[in-house]
């Protein structure tokens, strides 16, 4: 059920969101009334240090998790209100997600792996092949499209990884220190093709980073605080 929110046009609108963990007899708050707004084709980064509930709050809006109360709206979906099928749905088509770990799978290549999120939906025509190998022929890597995991650099995965993220062309990719595992130059480069590429494909970036150059090359920051 895609349940869009009459209140907003935005792609991402949460008011008031509470977040909180059982730790033994008591409850520890990560987020607290919190009120956030994304826009279509907009890129924002979200800091803080360790701890301030920045993957907390991807994984919410994910719908991997859930809050104690607020609202959360994503890409027309009540994220709160949604059932699993219907969240299983949104995180395909909706959503792109990159890791700081690349999450490719060792026994399919370069191309499967990008392929993947169409397969999962469903789709098995040759468009799907096709538009897998121009996302890899972005990222520099069509000629690595019949290489595996294991025959790639690490800066590549990644990018194989920003690839995959935006085959089902979603409308967020939501980024968690996709390039804490990179060197500062490989870094640059994978940043900088998942955001052109993200904004060129027409859809916004959520990005959480440790990295205050990458965050200032957003559109703006939010910054997280640990709940006192």
């Amino acid at each position: 059920m895609n349940t869009h929110n009459n209140k907003t046009d935005r792609l991402l609108d949460i008011q008031q969101l509470n977040k909180s963990y059982q730790v033994g007899d008591s409850k520890q708050l990560v987020l607290k009334e919190l009120d956030f707004q994304l826009s279509e084709r907009e890129s924002v980064a979200i800091v803080g240090e360790s701890g301030s509930g920045k993957s907390t709050l991807l994984n919410l809006i994910a719908g991997l998790d859930s809050f104690d109360d607020g609202y959360l709206f994503s890409c027309g979906y009540d994220i709160g209100r949604a059932k699993d099928r219907d969240l299983a749905v949104y995180r395909n088509r909706e959503l792109g997600f990159i890791f700081q770990f690349h999450f490719l799978l060792e026994d399919f290549n370069a191309l499967e792996n990008v392929c993947m999120p169409a397969w999962l939906s469903g789709k098995r025509s040759r468009d799907v092949q096709a538009r897998a190998e121009y996302l890899l022929e972005q990222v520099g890597l069509v000629d690595k499209k019949d290489s595996f995991s294991s025959r790639l650099s690490g800066g590549e995965r990644q990018r194989v990884a920003v690839a995959r993220a935006l085959m089902n062309q979603p409308k967020l990719i939501l980024a968690d220190e996709p390039t804490g595992s990179l060197d500062a130059f490989h870094a640059q480069r994978v940043f900088e093709l998942m955001m052109e590429l993200t904004l060129k494909e027409g859809g916004s970036l959520l990005l959480v980073t440790h990295d205050l150059a990458l965050a200032h090359s957003c559109s703006r920051q939010l910054e997280l605080q640990k709940v006192q």
